[in-house]
């Protein structure tokens, strides 16, 4: 998934592995308490939890969830809305990478078969 366009105003993301929840809410301009309550909402935001229950946030995570600010505050999406939005354009990303799978795997079962033939 890409970085969406429209959250230009949003510092970059720093090259790090895991962020905390300070972090992220600084860099999405959201508050940690939304991002609690995201967590609840979107079953794609999945942050890695270690001791005490920290929340560890990776680059994935940080993308999605400017992804989810962009469809709920500039697109005007309600909860579902964007929850919808997500896991549709998630499930045509899927089938894309499926087909090019079966596609590939094509060719390289005619370029056995032709092996065999000869």
């Amino acid at each position: 998934m890409l970085e969406p366009t429209n959250n230009n105003e949003l510092p970059p993301i720093p090259g790090k592995r895991y962020f905390t929840i300070g972090e992220v809410s600084d860099l999405c301009a959201v508050k940690p308490h939304v991002l609690r309550y995201w967590e609840q909402e979107f079953p794609q935001l999945k942050p890695v939890k270690r001791r005490g229950n920290r929340r560890y946030y990776q680059r994935q995570d940080v993308v999605m969830i400017r992804e989810i600010r962009s469809l709920l505050y500039e697109q005007g999406y309600t909860i579902g809305g964007a929850r919808l939005q997500l896991s549709d354009t998630q499930q045509k990303e899927t089938n894309n990478c499926d087909s090019n799978t079966i596609q590939q795997l094509r060719m390289e079962m005619e370029e056995v078969l032709k092996i065999l033939t000869i």
